[in-house]
């Protein structure tokens, strides 16, 4: 049984703001690939899934003189450390799991390497997942956090999500 559904996640006031602002359709498209690779690789689909959907909740805009600054961004950039904690305190609050919830958020941490001073990290199989799954949705100068989606159409996916997350949790136990 989980402690906290995709739905759940995202009817929370602090996904709407933060999610929502860094990209709903790219969320959730990475939450997709990154179920897919767990199925595929025998990964928790579950905690694939909700690191996948809150990989960028620390984004913060990077604006000059109006315009969307990219290299301000690659220079300053850790949302990857603000998400991560971002992510733990929603998880916590919405009851998941403490040891899940420490997972996911490390996956959220490590999904990136934009902000390490060079050297190769050593990834866990969720972390490199998450890393892959966000990996497989960019497009050139940022353009995957600004494609658009209705609100109850993204529900309806996540609600799908959840499902087939259901579907692979009542396979173990049978």
């Amino acid at each position: 049984m989980r402690d906290v559904r995709m739905t759940d996640i995202f009817a929370h006031h602090i996904a709407q703001k933060y999610v929502t602002r860094s990209g709903l359709v790219h969320a959730i498209t990475v939450a997709y690939y990154a179920y897919r690779f767990a199925l595929e690789q025998g990964a928790d689909v579950d905690s694939a899934a909700k690191a996948g959907f809150l990989h960028d909740i620390g984004h913060h805009t990077w604006y000059k003189n109006g315009k969307w600054d990219y290299e301000l961004y690659r220079q300053n950039d850790i949302h990857a450390i603000k998400g991560a904690e971002r992510a733990h305190k929603l998880l916590i609050r919405l009851g998941e799991n403490p040891v899940k919830a420490k997972e996911i958020s490390l996956a959220i941490l490590f999904h990136t390497d934009s902000y390490f001073p060079g050297g190769e990290i050593v990834r866990t199989p969720l972390q490199s997942i998450i890393k892959q799954a966000d990996e497989k949705d960019e497009e050139p100068g940022g353009s995957h956090h600004y494609r658009k989606i209705e609100q109850n159409r993204a529900y309806r996916l996540l609600e799908r999500l959840d499902h087939k997350i259901d579907q692979v949790y009542e396979k173990k136990i049978s």
